[in-house]
């Protein structure tokens, strides 16, 4: 919505508007005609033309100076995020012919004293930065109107003293919309008990082609791995689930008599995050990242750090997605360290860019944890499934926010530089910012 006050210079304003939606329409489906708004029914002719389209967000473009009036009619009426741009103008003496950052001001202060959150753009209608800036908005204003919504399932729950797993159902469905639904072990179980024969021989087959060592696993278990991940899959479907949270020991060992991490990596890598130790907010980081990047996310504990030659080792069991591992490396089959019985995906982490991440409620309200850094080629550091990371920030500064800032154990990672678009969610969600 293209703003202006009559009073300002018309004919640049429109040159501008028409830049700027020129620029904007090579990307993005535009919704919204070119005119300038310029008074209240205006507005509300173009809220009702907004409210009928699937928009993931509002550009209020500030074409001339204007008060906060109708920017905030257009934020109050409509909940979608919000992206202020203004446009510098020469000064060259004469007249100032649109005044538009002073239009944006006195709409960012009325948003702010009616709680209301948005962003802004400061720039020429072509200006590269300002289009990345744009695309990062766009990005995260798809994820926040996804997650409202979303279902995590949560089968069990987190282990003692495994505060980190916790979850607060309330807060996720107020703040970020997520509904937390619980199911339970036994009735689980009984479930993957009655998988389809067929479908789990079919499955065995296929991961005997794409798992070395697999025919070495103790055929049982590691079938009954697979019916998990079928049991898994079919709950997702029948009660349209984004993710899985799952309590994966000691139960799924001593009752199931396997491992879930193959099941999860399985589900992972379908895009159906999963995480384990029944870990909600864990899950919601992987959904979160999976949704920006397109491709599965991991979420993993950080187990080591050598600040002599500034790295810190990601591992976890075995459940990180396959398409993790190297394209020229062939990921193998293993048991799990500590109870020895499998399926687990054991392969070192592809190199790479990569983004971590963490929705934290380590201080009792949530906050966003993002960081970025380096995968490194390297050899498996243990079993399992492992990376050797170089974090932007040093390791010993990662480590030291981790301890003193008391985060959880879990982060979730993802291929990619995907900071800019978090940093955006978090902005749109009122959600703080922890850079690790």
């Amino acid at each position: 919505m293209p703003i202006a006050r009559p009073t300002f210079d018309l004919d640049l304003a429109r040159e501008l508007t028409a830049l700027v939606y020129e620029a904007v329409n090579e990307t993005y489906c535009v919704t919204g005609a070119q005119d300038l708004v310029m008074d209240g029914a205006a507005v509300e002719a173009r809220i009702a033309e907004l409210a009928a389209a699937d928009i993931d967000m509002v550009l209020l473009l500030q074409s001339t100076f204007a008060d906060s009036t109708m920017a905030l009619q257009l934020a109050q009426a409509l909940e979608a995020p919000l992206l202020l741009w203004a446009l510098p103008e020469a000064q060259v003496g004469g007249r100032l012919r649109i005044n538009s950052f002073c239009g944006i001001n006195l709409a960012g202060h009325g948003l702010r004293r009616a709680g209301i959150n948005c962003d802004y753009i400061y720039a020429e209608p072509e200006d590269a930065a300002a289009l990345d800036k744009l695309r990062s908005f766009a990005i995260a204003a798809r994820v926040k109107s996804r997650l409202a919504g979303a279902r995590i399932g949560r089968l069990g729950a987190n282990p003692d003293g495994f505060d980190t797993c916790l979850v607060n159902h309330a807060a996720l469905k107020s703040q970020l919309g997520v509904e937390a639904a619980q199911f339970e072990l036994a009735p689980f179980f009984a479930r993957a008990r009655a998988a389809d024969a067929s479908k789990v021989a079919a499955l065995d087959a296929e991961l005997a082609e794409r798992l070395a060592n697999y025919r070495d696993m103790e055929s049982e278990s590691a079938k009954g791995t697979l019916s998990a991940y079928l049991a898994l899959d079919e709950l997702v479907r029948e009660e349209k689930l984004s993710g899985m949270a799952v309590r994966c020991w000691p139960e799924f060992f001593t009752d199931l008599g396997c491992s879930a991490c193959g099941a999860m990596s399985l589900l992972s890598d379908e895009m159906t995050p999963s995480s384990c130790e029944a870990d909600v907010n864990g899950t919601i980081t992987q959904l979160i990242l999976q949704w920006i990047s397109g491709e599965p996310a991991f979420g993993s504990d950080i187990v080591a750090f050598e600040t002599t030659t500034d790295e810190a080792t990601l591992w976890h069991c075995g459940l990180a997605p396959l398409s993790m591992c190297h394209p020229d490396e062939q990921p193998e089959a293993t048991v799990h360290s500590n109870r020895e019985k499998p399926l687990l995906m054991q392969f070192p982490l592809k190199p790479g860019r990569v983004t971590i991440a963490r929705l934290s409620e380590a201080t009792g309200e949530f906050r966003l944890v993002i960081g970025g850094g380096e995968m490194l080629q390297a050899s498996p550091a243990f079993t399992g499934t492992s990376g050797i990371i170089r974090f932007d920030s040093g390791a010993a500064a990662v480590m030291d926010s981790i301890m003193r800032q008391g985060l959880e154990h879990h982060v979730s990672i993802a291929y990619g530089d995907h900071r800019a678009v978090l940093e955006a969610l978090a902005r749109q969600l009122g959600l703080p910012v922890l850079r690790l």
